[in-house]
């Protein structure tokens, strides 16, 4: 049976650019099942009879388990490995999209998206810790980290316009296959072109500390999504609350009195970090608010087939990966603070744009998308940036097997994730 080493020989090119378009992919598999799903989630809807919390649901479901198993991703990479732990999400994310594709009803597509976004979570946070191990030059890998960013905005180009054209001409179902073959070339890839790496000393499961941030999560996103069909002060809704508010009370006094828990809150006393862990995550409500409601907007109040809406933001997809080329020497020139502040502000200038003008013209809508594209892709290189520098020494984790990468921080988690995880 062929090892990972005699199947390496498959791909003689520099292993650094193998990595960096293997864990690329991984990106672009996440994200563009994001901005597809979105696009198409009223067809979906109105084919299968959902209601509009169910609609919000089929993201959600998505995007809670995806939060809920992030911080445990990192855990069960430093235990089983660190390539072996990306292989698995992607695996499981293309099981989820199979899923979604053959549903019947809501129901097993919400299992379908839950499924994807375990593998999201499994596969997202370890692509950057093997391309930070691949690029340990701080400059060449700053580099590295900007084309990996720019993949978001890449997903948001190619999801809209072809999910848009494949929901007009071959149905919703279409678009969960679309993502496939970027599966398959991400599981080709990190299989025989990434070394593995792991490190189990003094690494554990967390188990209570993963049931309360599930509790916590789901406990809030339930109410936040059903609040408005059930009322605010209904039973369900107010016990939802209180389980969420319990799960987060609980998972601050676990982590902090448990060593080597989920969550390195000694990381916290750093202010440059703990500032951008909470830029991250205002830019990623913005940023998930954005890519839900704008499809929406274009369909329902400008009457636009999907197609149309996804050619209607391409000025945000083709802004975001244009800007984000330039990530690395616009933090070069004016530094992280300054990136960072203009990042936001442009984001919520043109949020408030929009918020203010019930029916904007064309005009005004495309320059406020431009304004939160720039906003959008100024983030994401400089967040991981500050966050990975500020890691402590003492989480480099040792390579321990003759094919292991570089040692890698245990802290690197996804900017659109925005919080920080061991990996």
């Amino acid at each position: 049976m062929a090892t990972a080493k005699d199947t390496a020989r498959l791909f003689p090119a520099p292993r650094p650019v193998l990595a960096l378009l293997a864990t690329s992919l991984g990106v672009l598999v996440a994200q563009i099942d994001t901005s597809v799903v979105t696009l198409a989630v009223k067809h979906i809807g109105a084919d299968l009879g959902s209601t509009v919390s169910e609609m919000q649901w089929m993201v959600d479901s998505y995007n809670l388990v995806y939060a809920a198993f992030l911080l445990t991703a990192g855990v069960l990479g430093d235990l089983y490995g660190r390539r072996r732990v990306f292989v698995c999400g992607i695996a499981l994310f293309s099981l989820g999209s199979i899923l979604c594709a053959a549903a019947p009803d809501t129901a097993p597509l919400l299992l379908g998206r839950a499924v994807s976004g375990l593998g999201a979570a499994l596969e997202l946070p370890m692509s950057l810790v093997l391309l930070t191990a691949a690029y340990p030059e701080e400059k060449s890998r700053q580099n590295a980290l900007g084309i990996w960013a720019s993949c978001n905005g890449l997903a948001f180009i190619v999801g809209p316009t072809l999910g848009g054209l494949l929901v007009d001409t071959a149905g919703w179902r279409s678009i969960f296959y679309l993502v496939l073959p970027l599966c398959a070339g991400a599981l080709a890839l990190a299989w025989s072109a990434v070394d593995e790496s792991k490190d189990a000393k003094g690494r554990r499961l967390d188990l209570p500390g993963q049931a309360a941030a599930i509790a916590a999560l789901g406990g809030f996103a339930f109410a936040a999504i059903e609040g408005p069909h059930l009322g605010w002060t209904s039973a369900a809704v107010l016990s939802a609350a209180a389980v969420g508010c319990v799960g987060t009370i609980a998972f601050v006094l676990i982590e902090r009195g448990t060593p080597e828990g989920l969550v390195p809150f000694e990381l916290f006393r750093s202010r440059p970090f703990s500032a951008a862990l909470a830029i991250a995550g205002l830019m990623t409500f913005g940023m998930y608010a954005l890519l839900f409601l704008m499809p929406l907007y274009f369909q329902t109040l400008r009457d636009q087939t999907p197609l149309m809406a996804g050619l209607s933001l391409l000025p945000l997809s083709i802004t975001f990966v244009a800007v984000s080329q330039l990530n690395g020497p616009i933090m070069r020139a004016i530094g992280p603070r300054a990136t960072m502040a203009a990042g936001m502000a442009a984001m919520g200038i043109g949020a408030l744009t929009v918020a203010m003008l019930r029916l904007p013209l064309t005009s005004v809508l495309l320059t406020t998308l431009f304004l939160q594209a720039d906003g959008l892709a100024l983030m994401p290189l400089v967040i991981v940036a500050v966050v990975v520098s500020h890691v402590v020494t003492a989480r480099l984790a040792p390579a321990p097997e003759a094919e292991t990468q570089t040692p890698v921080p245990e802290t690197a988690q996804p900017p659109a994730a925005g919080a920080a995880q061991r990996a």
